[in-house]
């Protein structure tokens, strides 16, 4: 038991869920004063635009950690399915929507998650499942795969306000 503690304070989940709680803080911060041209503009096909980013961490928060966090917290080893994030940006056209309510909306889920994690005792934290794609992972691993997926997203999105600058200055 002793083992379990000790791996868990290793990562320090409070820090974990403190980064989580600051991502959409963190893209207001670099969206702010975007004409809403700019939330759609794509640098290449490949590449999504800064709403089409907002709209993927929504469902992904709501159709993807959501289901995960509570699977692991009530079930045996559950096997989650992974979310294909382009597919969906596609059918739900994306970039179309409304770049504020999708923010809010992921704001919303983020914080709804946020809830279900503070306080867990280490063996929740070690419960685990098997996510598609990646393998057996304790729900530790997957807030950690929620922060790194965060971090991905906010860099993207730096990157995209600089190419925007250069599309478009002044």
């Amino acid at each position: 038991m002793r083992e379990l503690a000790k791996r868990v304070e290793e990562v320090d989940f409070e820090e974990l869920l403190q980064f989580l709680q600051e991502t959409s803080d963190r893209i207001s911060e670099l969206i702010h004063g975007l004409a809403d041209s700019d939330l759609r503009w794509r640098n290449s096909y490949d590449q999504f635009s800064v709403l089409e980013n907002i709209c993927h961490l929504r469902d992904l928060e709501a159709e993807g950690y959501t289901i995960r966090i509570n699977r692991i917290l009530k079930e045996s080893n559950p096997f989650l399915p992974d979310v294909d994030g382009k597919r969906l940006a596609t059918e739900r056209l994306y970039n179309s929507l409304n770049a504020d309510t999708a923010l809010h909306s992921f704001a919303a889920s983020r914080a709804e998650n946020l809830r279900k994690l503070e306080g867990l005792a280490a063996e929740q934290l070690e419960r685990d499942g098997t996510l598609e794609g990646v393998g057996r992972l304790t729900l530790t691993r997957l807030v950690e795969m929620m922060r790194e997926h965060d971090e991905g997203h906010i860099e993207e999105l730096r990157v995209l306000c600089r190419q925007l600058k250069q599309h478009h200055p002044g």
